[in-house]
């Protein structure tokens, strides 16, 4: 009986470890873009402006997330049809080669935009092969864990998402510290992507160990499979709700949080902040490596007090603090900057302020032209509407200046502490600046941890893949995925860095509502 229960416990740990490490090389594969979305503009989408470039390279990013709900229609009903194991070996599969794929692409230079249409397909195959992971991986995990421990063990593959992240950054710094500057802008950026065809091998060799979960084995035998898992999974108005609770509010409410503390966190203390890359991306990889920890904890913590209290606690503080934190986070990093926008704001006053980000040109009006100009710097702003017909004036600090004049706007900005050149915070700062990110990480925890063990315990077997994975990946995938191109475009409109922070405000207190009066307690839960 004691060897019984040894080999048990031993063949848990296995299917832990080898979801988790597959996971989080799946979510390398998949983050390595985002991480390097400033470079991969350069490369794939050239513009006279570094901001637009940025924001393309953000809009790919979010189509891959756009995917994520197909490849989860597509590879639940593969999950819940041919079984749980063999699903998420082709997702991991497809992951990496795609991953590898991108590493190996012709620039724009190269061979023009076919290359932007190339890369674009590279994002929606792994948009698709990542609706496929999760869903099986929390699937298979939870299938093997007793009910008093399920919220401890599918705690592992959400922590998988951050480590996966953390991974990401890992290999770019290291790949800089051995490339040269010049090197990695001509080619050296694509070895993290060709890395993970060491990840591909070592993901395949690990899933290839394990058995089918015994639910589904269990269903195979009594002939118990669902024929139309997606007709199953929305076929009463009951499973319609479920659907919508864990949507809207826990995949929806999870993924701004996670995407706010992890990839807008490292976009705003590189751009807005104006940290220097590399330890702007040390920064961030630290509290990403801390966050691991809080997606456990609250993991295990939701096996005592229940999925429903930590979810709900981290919505709220994410509508309470996020602006005090961005804040925090600005201030310490680069005081000078944060005292200039504080003693000598910049006004715009005109007419016609219409302002594209997109626009490759010239803006369509003379106060957009001057828009584009604080907006190329950096430099955040206010507007104010000014007399009909009058030029727009730039006013730095109570100094009025011709926007047209380049020198004399540089001139006035530099004067009252703006500067283009990015920093490296002192030691002291950098761990004031890791403290608020870590902040956030605790909030994503609480929203993250517990949601792997609740999403299976929402939904029955015959169809747990299928129902699972789709508001999963919608929430996610549109909520979350177009979250740093949202952020980025609402910054860009307004002249105001901490404006994006709206939308994360706004969806986690949705989620919040809709957890309170829509979620009933499913912890310890019989999965039969």
């Amino acid at each position: 009986m004691a060897e019984t229960r040894q080999h048990k416990q031993s063949s848990v740990r296995l299917v832990i470890i080898a979801s988790t490490l597959g996971t989080v090389f799946e979510w390398y594969d998949f983050f390595v873009y985002g991480t390097l979305a400033t470079i991969i503009g350069q490369h794939f989408f050239p513009s006279g402006n570094a901001s637009v470039s940025l924001l393309i390279a953000l809009g790919t990013f979010g189509i891959g997330f756009g995917m994520r709900p197909i490849g989860a229609i597509l590879f639940g009903v593969l999950g819940d049809r041919l079984g749980r194991k063999y699903t998420f070996l082709i997702t991991v599969a497809a992951m990496g080669g795609a991953t590898a794929g991108v590493g190996l692409l012709p620039t724009y230079q190269q061979i023009g935009i076919t290359a932007s249409f190339l890369l674009l397909g590279l994002r929606v195959i792994q948009g698709l092969a990542l609706g496929g992971e999760y869903g099986g991986a929390a699937v298979y995990v939870a299938e093997h864990s007793p009910p008093e421990k399920r919220g401890f063990y599918t705690s592992f593959i959400n922590a998988a998402s951050a480590g996966g992240f953390l991974l990401s950054l890992c290999v770019v710094v290291a790949a800089n510290l051995f490339i040269s500057k010049d090197a990695w802008a001509d080619w050296g950026w694509r070895v993290p992507f060709l890395f993970s065809l060491v990840l591909l091998g070592v993901s395949l060799w690990v899933r290839l160990l394990l058995h089918e979960s015994p639910v589904f084995r269990a269903m195979q035998e009594q002939g118990e499979i669902a024929k139309n898992p997606l007709r199953e999974s929305f076929d009463t108005w009951a499973k319609w709700g479920k659907v919508a609770v864990a949507l809207f509010g826990v995949s929806a409410g999870l993924t701004v949080t996670y995407y706010t503390a992890q990839f807008q966190s490292l976009y705003f203390v590189q751009n807005a902040v104006r940290i220097d890359d590399t330890p702007a991306r040390l920064i961030v990889g630290a509290t990403a490596a801390i966050s691991l920890f809080w997606y456990v904890f609250f993991g295990w913590l939701s096996d005592r007090i229940g999925r429903k209290p930590p979810i709900l606690i981290g919505n709220l503080l994410a509508v309470l603090l996020l602006f005090p934190l961005f804040h925090w986070v600005a201030a310490a990093g680069n005081p000078p900057q944060s005292q200039a926008v504080a003693s000598a704001p910049v006004v715009v006053r005109g007419s016609d302020c219409r302002f594209d980000p997109f626009a490759t040109g010239k803006q369509p009006t003379l106060c957009g032209q001057a828009l584009d100009a604080l907006s190329k710097r950096g430099v955040a702003y206010t507007k104010v509407a000014g007399a009909p017909g009058l030029a727009p004036i730039v006013t730095v600090g109570g100094t009025s200046v011709d926007p047209a004049d380049d020198k004399a706007l540089e001139a006035a900005l530099g004067k009252a502490g703006y500067s283009n050149r990015k920093v490296t915070p002192p030691l002291g700062s950098a761990l004031k600046v890791v403290l608020g990110i870590m902040v956030l990480g605790i909030i994503s925890g609480m929203t993250y941890g517990p949601a792997g063990a609740l999403l299976v315990e929402l939904f029955p077997a015959r169809v747990r893949y299928t129902s699972l994975s789709i508001p999963y990946h919608i929430g996610s995938g549109y909520f979350g995925g177009f979250l740093p191109f949202i952020f980025q475009y609402i910054v860009a409109k307004t002249g105001d860095p901490f404006a994006g922070l709206w939308y994360t405000v706004a969806v986690s207190g949705m989620a919040f509502v809709i957890m309170l009066v829509g979620y009933r307690e499913t912890a310890g839960k019989t999965l039969e």
